[in-house]
């Protein structure tokens, strides 16, 4: 089965490329990329997660210099356009319920599983992420997932947030595992 992403994610790999056009991208995605970007991106439109990892693979390269901090602080800035998008997704005052608004919302991007939320508490939270893409990949995406997991709670009232990786699917664990723990407040 071939996995999908949505094109409201996909513009943002598409638009990012095009600003660059002193770059040859054609020396770094493949042919089948290309038509990508020269056509409309359709935001509820489905497009092959292939092309999304290459894209995303030399954005990292070209954009980032490979910098996995820069992809976790795009992650954190990208919320705030989220939120625009989408006002009801913080919940003020209450993290677990934040996290559950952001996990319906991310599942409407993938037309598979990507991430998994194994354990909501008052306090934690664990997270598995799984793309299917090849190590690098998966390895920049779940930087960015830091990121945007980190501004959610934040922007929900938590306070010292920490997030970490647990598990390493790009480094031989079976499976990649985020976990992020943080102090007040809980839902009454």
């Amino acid at each position: 089965m071939t996995r999908k992403v949505r094109g409201s994610l996909f513009v943002d790999y598409v638009r990012m490329i095009r600003s660059r056009k002193d770059v040859d991208w054609t020396a770094l995605l493949q042919a089948e990329d290309l038509p990508f970007l020269e056509q409309r991106t359709e935001p509820n439109s489905w497009y092959p997660m292939e092309a999304f990892e290459r894209m995303g693979n030399a954005i990292l390269r070209v954009v980032g210099g490979g910098d996995l901090q820069t992809v976790k602080t795009w992650g954190r800035l990208s919320v705030e356009q989220l939120q625009a998008l989408h006002p009801e997704l913080v919940a003020e005052g209450n993290p677990a319920e934040s996290l559950f608004r952001l996990q319906v919302l991310r599942s409407s991007f993938f037309d598979f599983d990507a991430l998994k939320f194994r354990d909501i508490r008052d306090y934690s939270v664990q997270i598995e992420i799984d793309y299917g893409m090849g190590a690098l990949a998966e390895e920049a995406a779940t930087h960015q997932a830091l990121g945007v997991f980190e501004r959610i709670l934040e922007l929900s009232g938590a306070t010292g947030v920490q997030g970490s990786i647990l598990e390493r699917s790009w480094a031989g664990d079976q499976h990649t595992l985020i976990e992020f723990t943080w102090t007040g407040p809980t839902a009454h």
